[in-house]
């Protein structure tokens, strides 16, 4: 082959970590790095002359041809079989799951197309092991299902039996029936939590799981730089589930009344700046946060309250906006009263939609894939009321949204 008189580029193919087969046009392997012969368990230029067909089932064959004759026809870079789990097969007959990325060049006029192929029998491995997880899970969320249930109906018989005492156990027939509502409550509790476990948890454990596995395999070529990126969607990762779990407890004590006030006099300028800072580098690429200067002013409130306001309002626009947009915070004080306007340029809310917004565990029907428990906005409804205040919103789907709270000074 020409091209192999090249001293770089034989040394590139050759001490190649990755499986590397180059095939012509009509699928007939050229050339094989020895990753590639060790892993199909070929001896050495053996691979060479045979058809690109002899490395899969048998079962798959004819319909790989149709495929391959596709890219032929229109070569362009591309990951291979995009929905599809791709198998392999050893020279003993043994098969293995690969992951398959194409390449193509012209060299004195001749296509030929270049298969760069990973054995990804570890990362399966992996991908069962988080499977079998999810569904022990779920066989404990249904056991615990049944025991609320055989509680539940217990309570409902000793609320039955309270209903026939005298006047003076009314007291107790009324904790009873609390008792059941509470009961009743947990349990909803209960079903919403596993159904966001199944669903909001998997993608960030997928991806840690993923990560962490790539990790191992870039520190071992000291690919220090890709080993650095998978670091950060480590990290990524955990700060959503880390969200998922903040946004139950502060749900909890809000509904056990142990979220106490402290206020305390602040100037309102600072305190914004502080916001700004705080949540400009989670911002997605390109959007921009702008906060408006005030006089200064004193004003006597609950800053972590105030600032757990602002932070889920601010997160939600950023989360529910496109990159390069603009995110807008204006505050005023009028009728000693504080005005924050939360605007953003993002998906907006559907009209049959915007009455459920403030429900628990609620989300728009437009929300599609984007993370999110549900509860932020309820969250944020009960610390306005726990301030004494107001929370308002118009949207106009496809266009953004504006949400406005008012809070004593």
């Amino acid at each position: 082959m020409p091209f192999l008189a090249n001293e770089t580029f034989r040394q590139i193919f050759q001490s190649s970590v990755e499986a590397i087969i180059m095939v012509d046009r009509d699928g007939r392997i050229l050339l094989a790095n020895p990753v590639s012969e060790r892993m199909f368990g070929y001896e050495k230029d053996m691979l060479r002359g045979l058809l690109v067909e002899d490395l899969l089932p048998e079962s798959v064959r004819s319909r790989h041809v149709k495929y391959r004759e596709g890219f032929t026809a229109h070569p362009e870079p591309r990951p291979m079989g995009m929905g599809r789990d791709l198998v392999a097969r050893r020279n003993d007959g043994s098969t293995f799951p690969v992951a398959v990325s194409l390449s193509h060049t012209n060299i004195e006029g001749e296509l030929l197309v270049m298969a760069f192929i990973s054995d990804v029998s570890e990362r399966k491995k992996q991908e069962e092991a988080l499977r079998r997880s999810e569904e022990q899970l779920l066989v404990y969320a249904s056991e615990l299902e049944k025991k609320v249930q055989s509680r539940t109906e217990d309570l409902n018989a000793t609320i039955h039996a309270l209903e026939k005492e005298v006047i003076e156990r009314k007291r107790a027939e009324e904790d009873a029936h609390k008792a059941l509502d509470r009961e009743r409550e947990l349990n909803e509790l209960k079903s919403k939590f596993v159904s966001i476990a199944s669903h909001e948890f998997r993608t960030p454990l997928s991806t840690i799981m993923s990560s962490a596995s790539l990790i191992k395999q870039y520190n071992e070529r000291q690919e220090g730089e890709k080993v650095d990126k998978h670091v950060l969607r480590i990290k990524s990762s955990v700060n959503h589930l880390t969200g998922i779990l903040n946004d139950f407890l502060s749900l909890g004590k809000l509904e056990e009344g142990k979220v106490e006030m402290v206020k305390e006099n602040f100037v309102l300028n600072d305190f914004l700046h502080e916001v700004k800072e705080e949540l400009t580098p989670t911002l997605k690429h390109g959007q921009s946060l702008m906060v408006n200067e005030i006089p200064s002013v004193v004003v006597n409130s609950d800053q972590r309250i105030l600032r757990n306001i602002l932070f889920n309002l601010i997160s939600n626009a950023s989360k529910y906006s496109e990159e390069e947009k603009s995110i807008s915070v204006t505050c005023s004080i009028e009728n000693m009263h504080i005005n924050f306007l939360i605007r953003d340029e993002g998906i907006g809310i559907p009209e049959e939609d915007q009455k459920h917004m403030f429900d628990r565990f609620f989300r728009a029907s437009n929300a599609g894939n984007i993370q999110g428990t549900g509860l932020g906005l309820n969250i944020v409804r009960r610390y306005v009321e726990l301030l004494n205040g107001k929370i308002s919103f118009s949207s106009t789907y496809g266009k953004g949204s504006v949400f406005k709270v008012v809070i004593p000074m």
